[in-house]
């Protein structure tokens, strides 16, 4: 496990309820936990967040190494916010805390009493954090909808894969976890404001947006040039030559000459100089007009030896890596140099393997902890809010928490 930094953590001392699920507002409020707030995740006292029962690998029934990916650091109580109970005990948690986060439909956060107007009487300064498919307060926000239906309409599966081939989606759920890192953004934002003035304030993000908004250069060109970026042969660049995959003699590498003086590094560094007087690659736009003879010609080259020959001619000279399976990248021995991976002590497995946060605070990794049991932490934390035995007890029979 990373040791934690001599110094409090940045967000030590800051309370945040989570009424979220599955991926996205998880992977975001994560992010909080690891940077030292008090990161509380509200559950249905029935069966608790969805991402608990996804398959394949378990630590114990309804206990998956999935909910683990997006849910380190954090606490879970249970509490069924549909209940007039529920309501008051989740008031009296948000009059003490700082935020209040939540990936509920966007019709629904209004209905749970997640919103700012909501929870203004009871703590003015409370930042409510709202991050659904496709935002609150216009005709969709009770539409239902997942990261891969925003890739198909933002246009990601347009520009993915080969230009033959059918629409591809990111092997991931990118879409997910950069709405729920910008959602934390905002809510860091609110926070500062609200520590200034006093007045908390809501908070929207929403997967659609965020995944146009993703689109950036490409969308800048259409919307001001008519330019339709469409799909490139081996994931190349859109506009830089060589910018892309070539063959090895046993696989792939990739290859980004981003720069004129890295076409002189690689060229040099490959043996193949004569290459800059050849006309047909002379400036960047030749290359580009070019790209499949030139990608011909240094197939050829490429083709001759393994990756490791040209990771050995070209790594720190010149961008390029080589082209991984999953296991490949997680066993690299560079990971272990970084730190980039963790091991975290789990009830029911003593030395869990995770993936270190990717932020460092006076050069050490953040500090994990494994995610909790379902409502392992409901009694302290209602006891940290004023409930005493007796009223636990009470909620508990009812089926509250």
């Amino acid at each position: 496990m990373n040791d934690a930094p001599a110094r409090p953590l940045p967000l030590a001392g800051y309370r945040i309820l989570s009424a979220e699920q599955y991926g996205a507002a998880p992977y975001g409020t994560m992010f909080l936990a690891q940077l030292g707030a008090d990161v509380v995740k509200i559950e249905s006292p029935a069966f608790g967040d969805t991402a608990r029962a996804v398959g394949p690998h378990f630590l114990r029934p309804n206990e998956s190494l999935f909910f683990q990916t997006f849910n380190l650091n954090k606490r879970s109580i249970t509490l069924d916010l549909k209940s007039a109970a529920g309501q008051e005990v989740f008031r009296r948690l948000a009059a003490r805390s700082h935020a209040v986060a939540n990936n509920q439909r966007g019709d629904l956060p209004a209905k749970l009493g997640l919103t700012y107007d909501a929870l203004k009487d009871v703590n003015p300064a409370i930042v409510c954090a709202h991050l659904s498919a496709y935002g609150r307060g216009n005709s969709r926000e009770k539409w239902p909808g997942y990261d891969y239906l925003m890739q198909a309409e933002a246009g990601f599966l347009s520009l993915t894969g080969e230009p033959d081939g059918p629409p591809t989606r990111f092997g991931l759920s990118m879409v997910d976890f950069m709405t729920g890192t910008m959602m934390s953004v905002g809510l860091l934002a609110a926070l500062l404001s609200a520590k200034d003035t006093g007045l908390g304030r809501d908070v929207d993000v929403d997967l659609l947006s965020a995944a146009l908004h993703q689109t950036t250069y490409p969308a800048m060109w259409y919307m001001n040039e008519g330019d339709v970026v469409t799909r490139t042969p081996r994931s190349s660049h859109p506009s830089v030559t060589p910018s892309q995959l070539f063959r090895t003699a046993d696989g792939w590498i990739f290859v980004m000459a981003q720069l004129p003086k890295f076409w002189t590094v690689l060229l040099d560094r490959i043996g193949q100089s004569d290459l800059a007087t050849d006309p047909r690659f002379a400036a960047p736009a030749d290359r580009t007009a070019n790209r499949d003879a030139l990608t011909n010609e240094l197939d050829a080259v490429f083709s001759k030896q393994p990756t490791a020959f040209w990771l050995d001619a070209l790594q720190g000279q010149m961008p390029v890596a080589p082209v991984h399976g999953l296991d490949g990248a997680l066993d690299s021995p560079f990971l272990a140099e970084t730190g980039m991976v963790d091991e975290v002590s789990h009830n029911d497995r003593a030395a869990m393997k995770v993936l270190a946060n990717p932020i460092s605070l006076d050069g050490a990794r953040l500090p994990n902890r494994a995610a909790p049991l379902l409502g392992a932490d409901t009694d302290a934390v209602l006891a940290e809010a004023g409930f005493d035995t007796d009223e636990i007890a009470t909620l508990r029979r009812d089926g509250i928490v």
